[in-house]
């Protein structure tokens, strides 16, 4: 049923104000014939002098003023053998000037544009006319007006039209009649449209329930959905009973199409452990070749079996520090072997022996390179050992395909230039960027991993660092002894308490961890605020904004960090009285006001930033933020729609656009602080606990704090998480094709 709030707008586009290529949004002057009418929204390429017909609905914008939205965009072809002729001879389709212009409409006068698009080869008997150039202005015809019955349908079937622009530059001419054949089409193949969407348009087009393409997207979209939840493969039976649910058809019908699907290799079975697993073909491959190419590295490049005793020595006689046995052993590796692993929980001297593997390699004259997945983690390794680290993402560095992807610039075919890699933080890797990595890895490169692999695993697909030591194939050292600094400090006994599955020390008031009991939510959100704003600071001196990170389970919920945010956001930064209020723009139900602490939630390669030097020739001028930096709004300008962030020394510039990228950050999942450290870590904790309350994500928050760690709530909840050791498996079979290629399995 049409919206009848909606109105229809039509006239010549006067200027081209913006225009994303990506997703087609844009932001137009429309001349109608009397007025000038700002359009924005997503739209297939328009250009100046264009005539459109645009749907929508008008709305007042804070620093834009009245703008109409359209909801759908429509070029309209001009009409009569003047208005055709005026048309073509500006050039509006290349290869036709206007000379040929007034040729072509003297032939064919008002049906010259339906000639065009349909009977081109009529064009080839006007002199000077080849077929080919024919076929050529018909090709730029359709660049022009092709996508317009593309549109015009996914308008007709509420599609937003930034799927429709992805799936015309997909593919082309053919796609509207691939979407009427199959709308799945548009879940996969980079439109990436939710499957709901797509199924909706199903049923419109009454396609039965029980079509292969409707049973085979939903298989597709249960394992991506699975991959979500950080799994790189499903069970065989989950993903057929959770397909039947979704669909809701018979399992048998499932069955049937997973079989014909691993039969034409569109998806794949692993059995492990007795278990059958499927995978998507990304995950898979990923997951072989790190398999493959550990195994090579492992017996290609033979164990030195040196003895570095002598060069321990000397490194200790400088430092003063004396290694224990552990440490001198993962010194060793680190020499001697291609590939080792270097773990343990905090106090254990993991940076001590991470540093003195630095110090070695480059005595011996040895490029050292030093990565980690995530900015903060990157700059944290980085402070600690004095050797510069940057992102993997950075390390390897983002360049363009010829299709104007995103790839990365050090492949195979373009190496890293390093003797030694070391990777910190590797439990946050997931196995689609080590996959990466190790393709720009020379052979002789040899690989130190570094990481907890008791912390959480990665938000993304896979469990690279458990699924490695697992393995049982590479060369690992877990520290295991508790060094007297760290002995001192509760936040690491409990730590490594609450990982052996016991209670830590919750009624201790002379240390740096702390338990504070709250009766209710409320209770707790009201002490987490004090915490904040007064008793900290006044106690400590710590800034409300950068000593004091709170961390939440969740992100929904009366203690999610979304709920959190708000309420610390009103505490620690109001919006000020009448007279002098902050300036603040609202982005997706979130208001970001001047003072702000925010958090980049993707990488964005292309945000331009600047490091001002002592004097303006100093400056350095860069790109790229990435997921976790956190910053403060610093600048908000309405009538220019940016705003700027400070990232520590940098100082990025967003336009209002962007701010789908960030979040406040007050208050971040336990997730999300992964690789980083704080001065003091408040927890708050609810009584009823639930899903993600479990053993590892207590022990990650705990380590996360520096020198202050607080928990707010019920001991019940401490000792909910504590028992609880599951609720962060993943499936994956990495471990098993690891020991494969070494041929134990």
């Amino acid at each position: 049923m049409a919206d009848e709030s909606l109105i229809t707008v039509e006239g010549t586009v006067d200027a081209v104000i913006f225009s994303n290529p990506e997703n087609g949004y844009t932001v137009l002057d429309l001349d109608d014939g009397e007025n000038l009418i700002t359009v924005v929204g997503s739209m297939a390429e328009i250009s100046e002098g264009d005539r459109i017909k645009a749907t929508g609905s008008y709305s007042s914008h804070a620093s834009f003023g009245t703008q109409f939205k359209a909801l759908t965009v429509e070029v309209r072809l001009p009409e009569g053998a003047a208005a055709i002729e005026r048309y073509l001879a500006c050039g509006a389709i290349r290869g036709i000037g206007v000379a040929m212009a007034k040729k072509i409409v003297r032939a064919f006068g008002d049906k010259t544009m339906e000639i065009i698009e349909k009977q081109p080869e009529q064009l080839a008997t006007i002199r000077g006319i080849s077929m080919e150039k024919a076929m050529l202005i018909r090709q730029e015809f359709n660049k022009v007006f092709g996508m317009r019955p593309l549109m015009i349908f996914a308008a007709q079937n509420e599609i937003p039209a930034s799927y429709a622009i992805k799936a015309w530059k997909i593919y082309g001419s053919m796609a509207l009649e691939l979407i009427k054949a199959d709308p799945f089409t548009l879940c996969s193949g980079g439109v990436s449209l939710p499957f709901a969407n797509a199924d909706a348009l199903r049923r419109r087009l009454l396609i039965d329930d029980r079509a292969p393409c409707r049973i085979e997207a939903g298989l597709v979209h249960t394992l991506k959905k699975s991959q979500l939840e950080g799994h790189s493969c499903y069970p065989r039976e989950l993903l057929e009973r959770e397909t039947a649910e979704l669909l809701n058809v018979e399992p048998v019908i499932i069955r049937l199409s997973l079989r014909e699907l691993a039969g034409r290799e569109l998806l794949w079975l692993e059995e492990n452990s007795g278990e059958s697993l499927v995978y998507l073909e990304n995950t898979l491959s990923a997951e072989r070749y790190i398999a493959g190419r550990l195994a090579l590295m492992l017996k290609s490049v033979p164990d030195l079996c040196l003895n570095w005793d002598r060069h321990i020595k000397q490194l200790e006689d400088k430092s003063g520090i004396q290694y224990a046995d552990l440490q001198k052993k993962a010194v060793a590796m680190a020499m001697n072997l291609p590939v080792m692993i270097l773990t343990g929980g905090p106090g254990t001297g993991k940076t001590t022996t991470l540093n003195a593997i630095i110090r070695l390699c480059k005595s011996m004259g040895e490029k050292v390179s030093v990565a980690a997945p995530t900015g903060r983690a990157a700059k944290r390794v980085s402070e600690l050992t004095g050797c510069e680290a940057r992102t993997i993402h950075r390390l390897l560095g983002v360049g363009f395909d010829e299709n104007e992807e995103q790839k990365f610039i050090h492949d195979e075919k373009n190496l890293l230039n390093c003797d030694v890699l070391i990777i910190d933080e590797t439990s946050m890797l997931d196995c689609l960027l080590f996959e990466s990595l190790l393709k720009a890895l020379r052979l002789s490169c040899r690989l130190v991993i570094v990481g907890d692999d008791d912390q959480l695993p990665p938000v993304g697909i896979g469990s690279v660092l458990r699924d490695m030591i697992s393995s049982g194939c590479i060369g690992t050292v877990k520290l295991t002894q508790i060094f007297r600094q760290g002995a001192e400090s509760l936040i690491v006994t409990n730590a490594h308490a609450i990982i052996s599955g016991k209670m830590p020390e919750l009624k201790r008031r002379d240390g740096d961890f702390f338990f504070l009991y709250s009766p209710s939510r409320e209770d707790t959100i009201k002490t987490v605020l004090q915490l904040c704003s007064e008793r900290l600071p006044r106690a400590y001196s710590y800034s409300p904004l950068w000593d004091i990170q709170v961390l939440s389970p969740m992100r929904v919920g009366g203690l999610g960090s979304a709920e959190l945010n708000r309420r610390l956001q009103a505490q620690l930064n109001p919006p000020g009285d009448d007279t002098e209020k902050k300036p603040e723009i609202k982005y997706g139900g979130i208001i970001f006001r001047l003072g702000d602490k925010v958090m980049q939630t993707k990488n964005n390669y292309n945000i331009e930033w600047l490091r001002e030097g002592a004097s303006p020739e100093e400056d350095e001028n860069g790109s790229g933020i990435f997921n976790g930096d956190i910053g403060s709004i610093i600048f908000i300008d309405k009538k220019s729609g940016a705003l700027k962030i400070a990232f520590d020394d940098r100082v990025a510039e967003y336009g209002f656009e962007q701010l789908g990228e960030l979040e406040l950050a007050y208050a971040v999942t336990v997730h999300k602080s992964q690789g980083s450290e704080f001065e003091a870590v408040i927890m708050p904790l609810a009584y009823s606990g639930g899903r993600t309350y479990y053993r590892s994500l207590l022990y990650t928050a705990v380590t996360r704090a520096k020198k202050l760690m607080i928990l707010v709530g019920q001991p019940e909840s401490v000792r909910l998480m504590v028992e609880n050791v599951n609720s962060n498996f993943k499936y994956t079979c990495l471990s098993k094709f690891i020991r494969r290629e070494m041929g134990i399995e």
